[in-house]
């Protein structure tokens, strides 16, 4: 076993974040550099199943995320302008007595708090490092050398790549990685329940399907908010960013003639509360690890948001990460087998993600009733996705 390594993470993100819990609990010393000058995340819901909710148990945070969360009752396809519904499959109770974990969905912002105030309780304060934005690494034999704009290079023995699609630790590791626009832009906005009608949506995962775009509307925050997000092809490309504000205007246009739930929505959202961000495709890199440096999360397998497996995937990474190092009496070799077990993984929801956006934008609605009627989508997610568990699957 590798022992009393000194490990610099590159991003405060949930990966980064998480990342530093899994390596902590293992017993290596960790410091985070992030670029922003606050700690803080942006975004709305994101959905965290099973395989997520393991490392968030394993970190002692179950109970609390529970808490800030909506366990939805069942993941749920409609019809875009009927809301026909064409297939759903349980979750709640189901999903946690197959997997022996719940299904929640929660605030990014809550998920991230409670994520940082966990680092410090585990290793003590300082060891986050903010407005540290780095410009290059330079490794050795026997270290890694990290330099930032404005601050002292520091040096350890490795280096995680935590820092997002723009990745500038896997730029250095494989080269520029080609960027293409998906045809694709995202709409966000939330709703208090309290400004909702009455029983207005069942606490389940709802997603709504029609020819060029599709939307997903669910419940976070125990409750309290529903969380919106639309996405729609067009040819009009914006910024890659969730802090871009639209014109309410152009998205009450988009999902004009979607069903009368959709509409409601939309009118009850803040007219400057509206964000849309363009979604950009990055290939999949094959080499993530050099000899004493890796990457994780989006740096590592950005994926398009059509599986709701982002966030799960970079928890994973951390547990993984941290199991290779501890088993392992190489970095190298340790770094080589925590992406030779990542990568089929999360190759596989990147390229699953591409498949349901071809799915929940089709433009022949009976096609669209034909592949559900042909495909078991809770059957197949039980399968693979919610059943791994990171925390004992055998490494290989």
């Amino acid at each position: 076993m590798l022992t009393n390594l000194d490990i610099m993470i590159a991003g405060a993100g949930l990966g980064g974040l998480a990342a530093a819990c899994s390596l902590i609990k293992a017993g290596f010393s960790v410091r985070i550099f992030e670029r922003a000058a606050k700690l803080g995340e942006v975004g709305a819901g994101i959905q965290l199943s099973a395989n997520a909710m393991h490392v968030l148990d394993y970190f002692g945070l179950g109970e609390q995320v529970n808490e800030l969360s909506v366990q939805p009752q069942a993941y749920v396809f409609r019809l875009y302008n009927t809301g026909e519904e064409l297939q759903r499959f349980a979750l709640a109770e189901t999903h946690f007595k197959m997997h022996r974990a719940p299904y929640n969905q929660i605030h990014r912002a809550d998920l991230h708090k409670i994520l940082a105030k966990r680092v410090t309780e585990l290793a003590g304060e300082g060891i986050i490092y903010l407005d540290h934005e780095i410009t290059s690494f330079h490794e050795s034999d026997d270290q890694v050398m990290l330099k930032f704009k404005g601050h002292a290079p520091v040096h350890g023995d490795v280096l995680i790549g935590a820092d997002g699609v723009k990745s500038l630790v896997r730029n250095q590791i494989c080269g520029e990685v080609p960027v293409k626009y998906t045809g694709d832009a995202v709409w966000r906005v939330t709703v208090p329940t309290k400004k909702l009608p009455s029983n207005f949506q069942a606490p389940v995962m709802a997603v709504w399907m029609g020819p060029e775009k599709h939307a997903v509307s669910y419940f976070i925050r125990n409750g309290e908010i529903l969380n919106f997000v639309g996405c729609v092809e067009t040819e009009e490309v914006s910024e890659e960013s969730w802090t871009a504000r639209f014109p309410w205007e152009n998205l009450k246009k988009d999902f004009e003639g979607w069903h009368s739930d959709i509409q409601a929505i939309i009118d009850l959202s803040e007219r400057d509360q509206c964000y849309r961000w363009s979604l950009f495709k990055r290939p999949v890199v094959d080499n993530w690890s050099t000899q004493r440096v890796s990457i994780l999360g989006d740096a590592a397998h950005a994926t398009l948001p059509y599986l709701a497996q982002g966030a799960a995937m970079a928890l994973e990474d951390g547990v993984i990460l941290s199991r290779a190092l501890s088993q392992e009496s190489n970095i190298e070799r340790a770094l080589k087998v925590y992406s030779r077990n990542r990568i089929p993984r999360t190759r596989k929801v990147v390229n699953g993600s591409d498949a349901n956006r071809e799915l929940f934008h089709l433009r022949d609605i009976e096609e669209m009733r034909n592949r559900f009627k042909n495909r078991d989508q809770g059957g197949y997610r039980n399968d693979w996705l919610y059943s791994y568990n990171p925390l004992s699957v055998e490494l290989f």
